[in-house]
């Protein structure tokens, strides 16, 4: 396994008790939310929607770094719908998830190796390739 050598940012989130039910605050106070179970009336996010947020947000970055390396511009409304599924396997709760890309103008051969090359840079990609089911359209 990969070691990080320099640490460029570390995100600091408590999470109260209720765990999928509680809240979670980051240290500066710029994330201030309450959690929900899926699927329940509560009011709050859950952290399915959150992983969705932030591979997404990440995923976005690391096409701009595969755009600027091959002197293509993103268009401004690149776009990434993430989904994340929670479901059972047996016994066993597990995450499948796709990303459903949208590159408006840009050919569909280039955005492919954007897409290709974002999946293999971005950190989250990274992280859950291999661990879970994951789907990457080009839409």
């Amino acid at each position: 396994m990969t070691r990080i050598e320099n640490v460029l940012y570390t995100g600091k989130v408590h999470i109260t008790s209720g765990g999928r039910d509680g809240a979670a605050r980051s240290d500066d106070g710029r994330l201030d939310i309450k959690l929900a179970s899926p699927g329940t009336r509560g009011i709050g996010t859950n952290p399915e929607q959150l992983l969705a947020a932030g591979w997404s947000a990440c995923f976005i970055g690391a096409m701009g770094l595969a755009a600027k390396a091959r002197k293509v511009q993103l268009p401004g409304d690149t776009a990434v719908d993430a989904e994340v599924d929670l479901g059972k396997a047996g016994d066993a709760y597990l995450l499948q998830a796709r990303l459903n890309v949208s590159l408006p103008g840009v050919p569909r051969d280039v955005a492919q190796a954007l897409v290709e090359t974002a999946h293999q840079t971005c950190p989250y990609s990274k992280a859950l390739t291999g661990n879970i089911h994951i789907e990457i359209n080009l839409v």
